[in-house]
């Protein structure tokens, strides 16, 4: 006979855990409890990091700083100087009956014109090809029937740097003389334009800087510094031909040089106070 109480069973098993059994027991870390530990985490995170970055930004911008006043001026300067340097861009245009024709009688003329130019004292170097171009020529004349074939055209162009300026008329010449039958441009440049734009900056600087004083006087100002400097270089390319089909009977051909100008623009940004 079992002497044991028949709802014992029961009674443990709806009786709470005694005090030693949770203490034994592994902790269940429930999704609601997570979520509590991590926003008080973030919260002293922030709590401890939210002034250091504020502290940083007040440094960063420190409102006590007196603000710069500038008044901002453009200058200009130009010197004209005579060049010492020329190109001539000529060139040799065939036309022949067939390809083979047209372009070797262009490059039967284009040798002789580089011989002759190169005789002149013009170097290899100063010699440029930049432009070669084939093209057939159509006779369109007979308005009923389609374009008819009669020729090609070659056509060699050369720039030629000349660096006697004396003798840029004998060089356009004797190209012509040579074969030459159409010359494009000619302009002039100075060969080395740094000590004329270092005049020219100074005058442009010595511009702005007049404008500047004025200004600041005007407004009962004085200028106490530089805050920046633009700086903007051009040179006058004079040209005095172009596109010309030459007549190798012509007169020596007259050439004027005239003056190329440097100029320099600034614009200056002056500290006032």
């Amino acid at each position: 006979m079992d002497d044991r109480n028949p709802g014992s069973e029961m009674d443990s098993a709806t009786r709470p855990p005694s005090t030693e059994t949770r203490r034994n027991r592994p902790e269940i870390l429930t999704i609601g409890r997570a979520l509590a530990v991590t926003a008080a985490a973030s919260l002293l995170i922030g709590l401890i990091a939210g002034p250091i970055i504020s502290n940083h930004a007040t440094i960063g911008a420190d409102p006590t700083g007196a603000p710069e006043h500038t008044i901002t001026v453009s200058g200009t300067g130009q010197v004209s100087v005579a060049p010492d340097i020329a190109d001539v861009v000529l060139g040799v245009t065939v036309q022949k009956p067939t390809v083979t024709e047209a372009q070797s009688s262009a490059a039967t003329s284009m040798n002789a014109v580089i011989a002759a130019v190169e005789k002149r004292g013009v170097a290899a170097k100063d010699i440029v090809t930049v432009n070669l171009n084939l093209s057939p020529v159509y006779d369109y004349s007979n308005s009923g029937s389609a374009p008819r074939l009669v020729g090609q055209q070659f056509t060699n162009t050369v720039r030629v740097t000349v660096r006697s300026i004396s003798s840029i008329s004998g060089v356009i010449d004797d190209a012509i003389s040579a074969g030459a039958t159409t010359l494009q441009a000619v302009t002039f440049r100075v060969s080395d334009p740094k000590t004329i734009q270092t005049q020219a900056r100074q005058v442009a600087m010595a511009d702005a800087r007049a404008k500047a004083d004025a200004l600041a006087g005007a407004a009962g100002v004085s200028v106490k510094g530089v805050a920046s400097i633009t700086e903007y270089t051009s040179q006058t390319t004079p040209v005095v031909a172009s596109g010309y089909a030459l007549d190798s009977k012509s007169a020596s051909t007259p050439v004027q040089t005239g003056t190329t100008d440097v100029i320099i623009s600034v614009t200056v940004s002056y500290l006032i106070g």
